[in-house]
Protein backbone atom coordinates (compact mmCIF):
# COMPACT_ATOMS: atom_id res chain seq x y z
CA UNK A 1 0.00 0.00 0.00
CA UNK A 2 1.22 3.49 -0.89
CA UNK A 3 0.59 5.88 1.99
CA UNK A 4 2.27 8.90 0.44
CA UNK A 5 0.28 12.00 -0.40
CA UNK A 6 -0.55 12.95 -3.93
CA UNK A 7 0.20 16.37 -5.44
CA UNK A 8 -3.00 18.41 -5.79
CA UNK A 9 -3.07 20.23 -9.13
CA UNK A 10 -6.20 22.23 -9.95
CA UNK A 11 -6.80 23.05 -13.60
CA UNK A 12 -7.55 26.28 -15.38
CA UNK A 13 -8.46 25.93 -19.05
CA UNK A 14 -8.41 29.11 -21.13
CA UNK A 15 -10.51 30.17 -24.11
CA UNK A 16 -10.51 33.87 -25.11
CA UNK A 17 -8.62 34.67 -21.91
CA UNK A 18 -11.44 33.24 -19.74
CA UNK A 19 -11.55 30.27 -17.36
CA UNK A 20 -13.70 27.54 -18.94
CA UNK A 21 -14.43 23.83 -18.78
CA UNK A 22 -15.33 21.50 -21.62
CA UNK A 23 -16.79 17.99 -21.63
CA UNK A 24 -14.68 15.36 -23.42
CA UNK A 25 -12.72 18.18 -25.08
CA UNK A 26 -15.73 19.29 -27.12
CA UNK A 27 -15.61 23.07 -27.64
CA UNK A 28 -19.40 23.17 -28.12
CA UNK A 29 -19.83 22.16 -24.45
CA UNK A 30 -17.91 25.21 -23.18
CA UNK A 31 -18.98 26.65 -19.83
CA UNK A 32 -17.37 29.93 -18.72
CA UNK A 33 -16.72 29.85 -14.97
CA UNK A 34 -14.78 33.09 -14.56
CA UNK A 35 -13.80 35.98 -16.83
CA UNK A 36 -10.62 36.48 -14.81
CA UNK A 37 -8.38 33.40 -14.45
CA UNK A 38 -6.10 35.29 -12.05
CA UNK A 39 -8.91 35.47 -9.48
CA UNK A 40 -9.34 31.71 -9.75
CA UNK A 41 -5.59 31.09 -9.40
CA UNK A 42 -5.42 33.37 -6.34
CA UNK A 43 -8.29 31.49 -4.70
CA UNK A 44 -6.33 28.26 -5.17
CA UNK A 45 -3.22 29.81 -3.65
CA UNK A 46 -5.25 31.21 -0.72
CA UNK A 47 -6.13 27.60 0.16
CA UNK A 48 -2.53 26.38 0.35
CA UNK A 49 -2.41 24.96 -3.18
CA UNK A 50 1.06 25.19 -4.73
CA UNK A 51 0.52 23.85 -8.25
CA UNK A 52 -1.57 24.78 -11.29
CA UNK A 53 -2.33 22.98 -14.55
CA UNK A 54 -2.92 25.75 -17.11
CA UNK A 55 -4.13 24.77 -20.57
CA UNK A 56 -4.38 27.12 -23.52
CA UNK A 57 -7.35 25.58 -25.35
CA UNK A 58 -7.16 28.20 -28.10
CA UNK A 59 -3.53 27.14 -28.54
CA UNK A 60 -4.40 23.45 -28.61
CA UNK A 61 -7.00 24.14 -31.31
CA UNK A 62 -4.86 26.43 -33.50
CA UNK A 63 -1.48 24.74 -33.01
CA UNK A 64 0.35 27.72 -31.54
CA UNK A 65 0.40 29.43 -28.13
CA UNK A 66 -2.35 32.05 -27.87
CA UNK A 67 -2.93 32.80 -24.17
CA UNK A 68 0.64 33.30 -22.94
CA UNK A 69 -0.36 36.64 -21.38
CA UNK A 70 -2.69 34.79 -19.00
CA UNK A 71 0.23 32.53 -18.06
CA UNK A 72 2.46 35.56 -17.48
CA UNK A 73 -0.14 37.31 -15.32
CA UNK A 74 -0.72 34.27 -13.09
CA UNK A 75 3.02 33.53 -12.87
CA UNK A 76 3.91 37.10 -11.83
CA UNK A 77 1.00 37.66 -9.45
CA UNK A 78 1.01 34.30 -7.63
CA UNK A 79 3.66 31.85 -6.42
CA UNK A 80 1.95 28.88 -8.04
CA UNK A 81 4.19 26.41 -9.86
CA UNK A 82 2.54 26.22 -13.27
CA UNK A 83 2.61 23.46 -15.82
CA UNK A 84 1.48 24.84 -19.15
CA UNK A 85 0.21 23.14 -22.28
CA UNK A 86 -1.75 23.72 -25.44
CA UNK A 87 -0.32 24.46 -28.86
CA UNK A 88 3.35 23.96 -28.02
CA UNK A 89 4.83 22.88 -31.35
CA UNK A 90 8.10 24.77 -31.85
CA UNK A 91 11.19 25.65 -29.85
CA UNK A 92 9.91 29.23 -30.02
CA UNK A 93 6.70 28.15 -28.25
CA UNK A 94 8.76 26.48 -25.52
CA UNK A 95 10.75 29.68 -25.08
CA UNK A 96 7.55 31.77 -24.87
CA UNK A 97 6.10 29.42 -22.24
CA UNK A 98 9.20 29.41 -20.03
CA UNK A 99 9.77 33.17 -20.47
CA UNK A 100 6.13 33.76 -19.50
CA UNK A 101 6.66 31.91 -16.22
CA UNK A 102 5.85 28.24 -16.77
CA UNK A 103 7.69 25.84 -14.45
CA UNK A 104 6.96 22.89 -16.71
CA UNK A 105 5.46 22.42 -20.14
CA UNK A 106 3.31 19.57 -21.38
CA UNK A 107 3.97 18.11 -24.81
CA UNK A 108 1.15 16.02 -26.24
CA UNK A 109 0.72 16.28 -30.01
CA UNK A 110 4.40 17.14 -30.50
CA UNK A 111 5.43 13.94 -28.67
CA UNK A 112 3.47 11.96 -31.28
CA UNK A 113 4.10 14.01 -34.41
CA UNK A 114 7.76 14.89 -33.87
CA UNK A 115 9.30 12.63 -31.24
CA UNK A 116 12.81 13.68 -32.25
CA UNK A 117 12.08 17.33 -31.45
CA UNK A 118 10.40 16.49 -28.13
CA UNK A 119 13.36 14.30 -27.11
CA UNK A 120 15.69 17.22 -27.90
CA UNK A 121 13.64 19.43 -25.57
CA UNK A 122 13.94 16.82 -22.78
CA UNK A 123 17.72 16.84 -23.26
CA UNK A 124 17.96 20.64 -23.49
CA UNK A 125 15.63 21.68 -20.67
CA UNK A 126 15.79 18.59 -18.46
CA UNK A 127 13.25 15.89 -17.65
CA UNK A 128 11.98 17.84 -14.61
CA UNK A 129 10.80 20.63 -16.93
CA UNK A 130 8.93 18.47 -19.44
CA UNK A 131 5.69 16.54 -19.02
CA UNK A 132 4.54 13.94 -21.49
CA UNK A 133 0.87 14.42 -22.33
CA UNK A 134 -0.64 10.97 -22.88
CA UNK A 135 -4.32 11.68 -23.44
CA UNK A 136 -6.27 8.69 -24.66
CA UNK A 137 -9.53 7.32 -25.95
CA UNK A 138 -10.30 3.96 -24.31
CA UNK A 139 -11.45 0.91 -26.29
CA UNK A 140 -12.21 -2.66 -25.27
CA UNK A 141 -8.95 -3.68 -26.95
CA UNK A 142 -6.78 -0.95 -25.43
CA UNK A 143 -6.32 2.80 -25.76
CA UNK A 144 -5.08 5.17 -28.48
CA UNK A 145 -3.34 8.51 -27.93
CA UNK A 146 -5.35 11.54 -29.10
CA UNK A 147 -3.72 14.71 -30.48
CA UNK A 148 -4.49 18.17 -31.90
CA UNK A 149 -6.73 19.34 -29.07
CA UNK A 150 -8.19 15.79 -29.03
CA UNK A 151 -9.64 16.34 -32.50
CA UNK A 152 -7.52 13.58 -34.04
CA UNK A 153 -6.58 10.08 -32.98
CA UNK A 154 -3.05 8.79 -33.52
CA UNK A 155 -1.97 5.19 -34.11
CA UNK A 156 0.01 5.22 -30.86
CA UNK A 157 -1.05 2.69 -28.22
CA UNK A 158 -1.07 4.12 -24.69
CA UNK A 159 1.22 1.72 -22.79
CA UNK A 160 4.04 1.39 -25.36
CA UNK A 161 3.90 5.15 -26.01
CA UNK A 162 4.48 5.98 -22.33
CA UNK A 163 7.04 3.21 -21.81
CA UNK A 164 9.10 4.33 -24.80
CA UNK A 165 9.36 7.85 -23.41
CA UNK A 166 10.34 6.53 -19.98
CA UNK A 167 13.26 4.80 -21.70
CA UNK A 168 14.12 8.23 -23.09
CA UNK A 169 14.29 9.81 -19.64
CA UNK A 170 10.87 11.46 -19.33
CA UNK A 171 9.66 11.35 -15.69
CA UNK A 172 6.35 13.16 -15.56
CA UNK A 173 3.35 11.85 -17.50
CA UNK A 174 -0.11 13.41 -17.38
CA UNK A 175 -2.68 10.91 -18.52
CA UNK A 176 -6.23 12.01 -19.35
CA UNK A 177 -9.06 9.63 -20.18
CA UNK A 178 -10.91 11.78 -22.71
CA UNK A 179 -14.13 9.78 -22.31
CA UNK A 180 -14.24 10.88 -18.67
CA UNK A 181 -12.95 14.45 -18.94
CA UNK A 182 -15.46 16.91 -17.53
CA UNK A 183 -18.03 14.14 -16.99
CA UNK A 184 -17.68 13.82 -13.18
CA UNK A 185 -17.92 10.02 -13.41
CA UNK A 186 -14.75 9.09 -11.50
CA UNK A 187 -11.20 8.56 -12.81
CA UNK A 188 -9.81 5.58 -14.74
CA UNK A 189 -8.37 3.68 -11.78
CA UNK A 190 -7.88 0.49 -13.82
CA UNK A 191 -5.91 2.23 -16.57
CA UNK A 192 -3.65 4.02 -14.08
CA UNK A 193 -3.05 0.73 -12.26
CA UNK A 194 -2.09 -0.87 -15.58
CA UNK A 195 0.31 1.96 -16.44
CA UNK A 196 2.01 1.86 -13.04
CA UNK A 197 2.38 -1.93 -13.12
CA UNK A 198 3.69 -1.84 -16.70
CA UNK A 199 6.17 0.98 -16.11
CA UNK A 200 7.36 0.66 -12.52
CA UNK A 201 9.18 -2.66 -12.74
CA UNK A 202 12.50 -3.64 -11.22
CA UNK A 203 14.04 -3.76 -14.71
CA UNK A 204 12.94 -0.21 -15.49
CA UNK A 205 14.91 2.05 -13.15
CA UNK A 206 13.29 5.27 -14.40
CA UNK A 207 9.96 5.07 -12.58
CA UNK A 208 7.02 7.08 -13.84
CA UNK A 209 5.60 10.10 -12.01
CA UNK A 210 2.02 9.60 -13.13
CA UNK A 211 -0.47 12.46 -12.97
CA UNK A 212 -4.10 11.34 -13.14
CA UNK A 213 -6.55 13.52 -15.03
CA UNK A 214 -10.15 13.28 -16.16
CA UNK A 215 -13.32 12.30 -14.35
CA UNK A 216 -12.45 13.30 -10.77
CA UNK A 217 -15.83 13.73 -9.12
CA UNK A 218 -15.42 13.57 -5.32
CA UNK A 219 -12.75 14.00 -2.70
CA UNK A 220 -12.63 10.29 -1.76
CA UNK A 221 -11.10 9.47 -5.15
CA UNK A 222 -7.95 11.47 -4.35
CA UNK A 223 -6.52 9.22 -1.59
CA UNK A 224 -7.43 6.18 -3.72
CA UNK A 225 -5.26 7.53 -6.55
CA UNK A 226 -2.48 8.19 -4.04
CA UNK A 227 -2.75 4.60 -2.82
CA UNK A 228 -2.44 3.35 -6.39
CA UNK A 229 0.85 5.22 -6.70
CA UNK A 230 -0.12 8.29 -8.75
CA UNK A 231 2.22 11.24 -8.11
CA UNK A 232 -0.33 13.95 -8.88
CA UNK A 233 -3.99 14.51 -9.64
CA UNK A 234 -5.49 17.21 -11.84
CA UNK A 235 -8.88 18.43 -10.65
CA UNK A 236 -11.07 20.60 -12.86
CA UNK A 237 -14.84 20.53 -13.06
CA UNK A 238 -15.25 18.93 -9.62
CA UNK A 239 -13.91 22.18 -8.10
CA UNK A 240 -15.93 24.48 -10.36
CA UNK A 241 -19.14 22.53 -9.75
CA UNK A 242 -18.52 22.45 -5.97
CA UNK A 243 -18.20 18.67 -5.82
CA UNK A 244 -14.83 19.15 -4.10
CA UNK A 245 -14.27 22.23 -1.95
CA UNK A 246 -11.01 24.16 -1.77
CA UNK A 247 -11.26 23.74 2.01
CA UNK A 248 -11.18 19.94 1.62
CA UNK A 249 -8.08 20.24 -0.56
CA UNK A 250 -6.49 22.65 1.91
CA UNK A 251 -7.08 20.26 4.82
CA UNK A 252 -5.61 17.38 2.79
CA UNK A 253 -2.48 19.39 1.96
CA UNK A 254 -2.04 20.58 5.57
CA UNK A 255 -2.35 17.02 6.90
CA UNK A 256 0.71 15.82 4.94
Amino acid sequence: MNNSKIRIIPAIDIIDGKCVRLSKGNFKTKIIYNDNPLDVAKSFEDHGIEYLHLIDLDGAKTGKIVNHKVLETIATKTNLKIDFGGGIKTSGDVKIAFNSGANQITGGSIAVNDAEKFLKWITKFGAEKMILGADFNPYETGAKIAISGWKKESQEDLLPFIFNYLQNKINYVVCTDISKDGMLTGPSFDVYKQILEHCNTEENTNHIKLIASGGISEFEEIPKLAELGCEGVIIGKAIYEDRISLKQLENYIISK
